[in-house]
């Protein structure tokens, strides 16, 4: 379809969070130009123009943009999703177009800007200290413990984790310097409590707040978002709490035009600001979560803004939940996918995204980018909304390729005490001994008795199978012995499985225990974990 070229759009990022700015500003019959540093990027055919560009390179951009207005009026320029709002104002800025100022755009990117603005407003924010290299054992750390160290420039949970000592410090400001691009790290006060993301549109410094969301953070010292529920559960006060300091940091970083997203704590002291950057949030949140749950469009508010028009599209027209959740994986190389269609067919699910397939490698999650996927759901009801979402994350299930040494080396990992990555089930101290006095094989299953359901007397690990324990999908052990009988077929059954079967299988849940059988039917045991 042709369209206006009088009505263009550049639009930074073609990635899987851009698709709905792209689509809704093919929706208002705008002609998108729309650039990512990535040729294969996911939406890059979904662009009515696609330019391959680095996304830091503004010079690059800018020229692109001054090209456009010379072929053609060119309306806006805008981001979701991305950490790149710097590029939008530096373009914005230099073309006369819609937007906030360069500085004020680094100064919502910049962590150490960014907080120094808020110290000096008296907002409530952490405390904190700048690092460019790895502290010697001479600097005591004057913030204290627990602390956060984080990049400077990245997002994602990027090279972002709790510390508790000297020595972790280091560890983790050795990491995340890897991960900024200006090599320096932020190493702030540590806020407890539970987290909130917020969306706003601004037009000529009016501010429209497009939802509340609970985030639920897991897997410390790491924050590794396994979902979101829109909008969120807590008090009207405390919504009205967090949302009027939102608002007061948006007025600090003087963001008057275009889209801000924040991340907000709420802690014993009140809320407190984790972050407030100028572009809409990413996370499935923005494009999926928010319009499911009210109605509202945020993509198309944010479009009227860097157009320099009032906003559509934001008023709510319901009162639904939207859940999203992530699936996860322990480390491997992806045999296959399984339980798709199983997971599309419950009643709510929206949709199922991947980031990972057969024959690519997964890790387990140190940030919020190395997830197996993630499923929407929505419904008239909070209650029924979760359920679906967390019936769908259960459902799809990855199997990993055996063997694989790094499957080998996960599942000889610690069962007991503090580690990263943690077990599936944690186990108490009565049942890790009765897991280290199973035996180490049983007989095959068709000279054992058939009782509860098991005719294989290698898997009556009994405290286990009846505890109310559940893996960080939320399955209990029955349900995991289930789904490993379920992808493993009559294997379960005959083999002469025993105590290693089990730590295999509460180290790393239906994973490990398929992985486990897989790794017998290509090897005979010994040595084996």
């Amino acid at each position: 379809m042709a369209r206006d070229k009088n009505r263009r759009i550049l639009i930074l990022g073609a990635g899987i969070m851009q698709g709905p700015v792209i689509r809704c500003a093919k929706d208002m019959g705008l002609e998108t130009v729309v650039i990512d540093g990535d040729p294969r990027a996911p939406l890059a055919a979904a662009a009515d123009r696609f330019e391959c560009i680095d996304l830091k390179d503004i010079h690059t951009i800018e020229a692109l943009a001054r090209t456009l207005m010379a072929e053609g009026e060119l309306k806006g320029v805008m981001t979701a999703g991305t950490d790149f709002s710097a590029s939008v104002a530096w373009v914005a800025e230099k073309t006369g177009l819609p937007g906030i100022s360069y500085e004020r755009a680094l100064d919502a990117s910049d962590k150490e800007r960014m907080r120094r603005r808020f110290a000096q407003a008296g907002l409530p924010s952490p405390a904190f200290t700048i690092m460019a290299e790895v502290p010697p054992a001479s600097r005591d750390l004057s913030l204290g413990y627990p602390a956060v160290v984080k990049p400077v420039d990245n997002m994602g949970g990027r090279g972002c984790r709790r510390v508790d000592g000297f020595t972790e410090l280091q560890a983790a400001v050795e990491e995340a310097l890897r991960f900024s691009r200006s090599r320096r790290v932020i190493v702030e006060e540590y806020m407890e409590g539970p987290e909130f993301s917020v969306d706003a549109v601004i037009y000529r410094g009016i501010i429209t707040i497009c939802g509340l969301a609970d985030r639920h953070i897991c897997f410390p010292p790491y924050f590794i978002e396994m979902g979101h529920t829109m909008p969120t559960g807590i008090p009207q006060r405390d919504r009205d709490a967090i949302i009027s300091l939102f608002i007061r940091g948006i007025r600090v970083l003087g963001i008057d035009t275009g889209a801000a997203k924040g991340d907000i704590k709420l802690t014993q002291k009140g809320p407190m600001i984790g972050e407030i950057a100028a572009r809409l949030s990413g996370g499935y949140m923005s494009g999926w979560t928010y319009p499911y749950a009210s109605g509202a469009e945020p993509c198309r508010g944010a479009i009227c803004a860097a157009l320099g028009i009032p906003p559509q599209g934001l008023e709510p027209q319901r009162n639904w939940t939207s859940a999203e959740r992530a699936f996860i994986s322990i480390p491997g190389l992806v045999r296959s996918i399984e339980g798709i269609e199983e997971a599309r067919r419950i009643p709510g699910i929206k949709d199922i995204f991947f980031r990972a397939g057969p024959g690519r490698r997964i890790s387990f999650p140190e940030n919020n980018v190395s997830k197996g996927g993630n499923v929407i759901s929505a419904a008239p009801d909070r209650e029924t909304a979760v359920m679906a979402a967390e019936d769908a994350a259960r459902s799809i299930r990855i199997r990993l390729a055996a063997p694989d040494p790094e499957t080998d080396a996960f599942l000889k990992g610690p069962l007991e005490g503090s580690c990263f990555p943690p077990p599936a089930f944690t186990l108490d101290k009565k049942l890790l001994k009765e897991l280290r006095e199973l035996p180490e094989m049983a007989p095959p299953a068709s000279r054992g008795p058939k009782t509860d359901n098991l005719r294989n007397p290698g898997l009556f690990f009994e405290g286990f199978l009846h505890s109310n324990l559940r893996d960080y999908m939320g399955r209990n052990p029955r349900e995991t012995l289930d789904t490993v009988r379920q992808l493993t077929g009559p294997a379960l059954e005959t083999l002469p499985l025993g105590r290693d079967f089990w730590i295999a299988l509460v180290r790393g849940g239906y994973q490990g225990g398929v992985y486990y059988i897989d790794r017998i039917i290509h090897r005979p045991p010994g040595g084996l974990l």
